[in-house]
């Protein structure tokens, strides 16, 4: 019982400091502590977000960014696994594409946006390739990693048995590897959400960013905070539902931490 009530104890606390912070705002909006026009009631940002998903506003902003996002985030992923798994089994594809690896990857993405916007606009394009970027390299990074700590002896093991480089690949190392793949999959969902944010803002057209700037533009001050909410309300139910789907899909490999 002690060991249940300790966990749900610290979420109560983590529950309760944001709930003192917003009624301690929500006070001192009242008393004329802080600008109204600037920043609103707590309680006047959660009507506005009421009446957003009420009449409908949400899900088509909402359903842009998402698309866009998952759209570059799943083939950005899928092209890091395999060239990570390449770069980790070959020293001669590593050596070869290291360099240019760490010439782009240190580079801040959003920096890209100018060259990106000059070259492919302010569409769609625009904003799938900069999400990838952001998403491909974390992906690349920990799969080089996971594949590079793989058992020697189960990679020996299967060539005993007369596995072929492909079936080592996709047996053996590539599941031995996911605990790292899923530690770039989780960093690289984040750095997409913020990218693709980033970028309907600099683009002005379609989605949640698009809509805050909107809304900051027209001094919309309350709208403006209940999108932020919502955007804040989406970053943590994809991270828990990574969360969530991370445990179930590696359930062995937190009992084999336990085991050890």
């Amino acid at each position: 019982m002690l060991k249940r009530a300790a966990p749900l104890a610290g979420i109560g606390a983590g529950i309760a400091i944001p709930i003192a912070l917003l009624a301690a705002l929500e006070v001192a909006v009242g008393m004329g502590a802080v600008n109204r026009a600037l920043v609103p009631a707590p309680s006047a940002v959660w009507t506005e977000l009421v009446a957003i998903i009420s009449r409908g506003k949400l899900w088509a902003p909402l359903g842009d960014t998402l698309s866009l996002m998952f759209t570059a985030y799943i083939c950005a992923s899928v092209l890091a696994v395999i060239v990570g798994v390449i770069m980790g089994r070959s020293r001669a594809a590593y050596n070869l594409l290291e360099p240019l690896v760490e010439v782009i990857r240190p580079l801040p993405k959003p920096a890209l946006l100018p060259p990106l916007i000059l070259f492919l606009g302010i569409g769609n394009e625009m904003k799938l390739v900069i999400v990838g970027l952001a998403v491909f390299f974390p992906v690349l990074i920990n799969t080089i990693q996971g594949v590079r700590g793989v058992d020697p002896v189960l990679v020996d093991m299967a060539r005993t048995f007369g596995y072929g480089p492909g079936r080592i690949a996709t047996r053996i190392v590539l599941p031995a590897a996911l605990p790292f793949i899923f530690t770039g999959l989780r960093i690289s969902l984040g750095l997409g959400l913020i990218l693709v944010v980033v970028a309907e803002m600099l683009a002005g057209t379609g989605g949640i960013g698009y809509l805050i700037v909107d809304m900051q533009r027209s001094f919309r001050v309350t709208s403006m905070y209940a999108w932020l909410f919502i955007l804040a309300a989406l970053g943590f139910a994809l991270n828990f539902a990574f969360e969530w789907l991370e445990r179930r899909l590696l359930f062995w490999s937190r009992q084999q931490e336990k085991g050890g």
